[in-house]
């Protein structure tokens, strides 16, 4: 696991974007469009700009990762300011196809925007890692609280940080 200490919390990042439950969407395009018109964005970040980036980069490929899980985010960084990233965790109304590799439904989405390509690689290794892990993972399946997933992210930090 990565043990940078300079790059912001993981917790924080997800604290900031929140949590979210019953984002309606039957398609990618309709579940995103559902995120970005919902969370919050800083300031000098228009919503249609951040989707079209988000849609842009899910044309390349699709950023299902596998065991109902998307990743999807800009292929440029979003913003200059890393004190304004955030990662929002999304449990939209119903499974949606993301096209993943292993072809399974995507019942949780991660929308990760991000500072610089450093900053964002470090986020997507830290969700990455987590989403291995069947106790989060478990979180990610019962839809829990943003209070209990941000409090599970700490824990995992705590350990990465002493290793």
């Amino acid at each position: 696991m990565d043990k940078n200490n300079d790059d912001e919390s993981l917790a924080e990042l997800i604290n900031r974007g929140g949590v979210y439950t019953d984002i309606p969407g039957n398609s990618p395009r309709e579940v995103l469009a559902g995120i970005v018109e919902t969370v919050p964005l800083p300031a000098g970040i228009p919503r249609e700009s951040l989707l079209k980036a988000v849609m842009e980069r899910e044309a390349l490929m699709s950023t299902g990762i596998g065991r109902g899980i998307a990743l999807p985010h800009p292929r440029n960084p979003a913003m200059d300011d890393e004190k304004q990233q955030f990662v929002a965790i999304v449990f939209p109304v119903s499974p949606v196809n993301w096209n993943a590799l292993d072809g399974e439904m995507v019942h949780t989405v991660m929308l990760i925007v991000s500072a610089s390509a450093k900053q964002h690689l470090h986020i997507l290794s830290k969700l990455n890692f987590l989403c291995q892990q069947e106790n989060f993972y478990q979180l990610l399946q019962d839809k829990a609280s943003r209070e209990e997933i941000v409090q599970a992210v700490r824990e995992a930090e705590q350990t990465w940080k002493k290793e």
